[in-house]
């Protein structure tokens, strides 16, 4: 139920806009972004998980899980952000990209306080709303400089996740 009014108002978003038609040029990034979520998912949701999506009881009671909230949030809101982020990012002011920046920043900031609110995320192993904060800065930062230049947000994503693994002395029992 809940999955559904995401999805609803993400592709509403989407439809107003985003650069739908033009998906194609987009769609690299998009492949980058969910491949990060999906190392996420794999390495850590299960032994060692930073967050972990809690599904209301009325989804629990039809089988929605974590797993499914993920995948849904992959297949909706990551395109949907995606082809509305890039297609309207100031190309020559500076200013007005970094200002671009922060309101998505802020926009996904609001999604989980609202998560938070209502139980639908719960953090685990000391990550928080501030370190959310962070990687969603990074994240915008990298998905707009993979567009760009995918090889150079491929480094930038490896450094990254390096500094978080130690940060947060993820275990190696990860690697299954």
């Amino acid at each position: 139920m809940v999955n559904s009014i995401y999805a609803f108002i993400w592709i509403a978003a989407l439809w107003k806009w985003g650069d739908w038609k033009n998906w194609r040029k987009y769609y690299s990034t998009f492949l980058f972004f969910v491949i990060g979520d999906l190392l996420y998912l794999y390495l850590l949701s299960d032994i060692y998980p930073m967050w972990r999506y809690s599904p209301p009881e009325v989804d629990e009671s039809i089988g929605i899980t974590h797993t499914h909230v993920a995948f849904s949030v992959m297949l909706v809101k990551y395109p949907s952000t995606i082809l509305i982020y890039l297609s309207n990012f100031p190309v020559k002011n500076k200013q007005k990209q970094l200002l671009y920046m922060l309101s998505w920043v802020v926009l996904y900031a609001v999604n989980e306080i609202i998560d938070l609110k209502f139980d639908l995320i719960q953090y685990h192993n000391g990550w928080n709303l501030w370190w959310s904060i962070l990687f969603n800065l990074v994240m915008f930062s990298i998905l707009y400089v993979h567009f760009r230049k995918p090889v150079l947000a491929w480094i930038f994503a490896g450094f990254y996740i390096v500094i978080l693994w130690n940060v947060f002395n993820v275990p190696s029992n990860v690697f299954r």
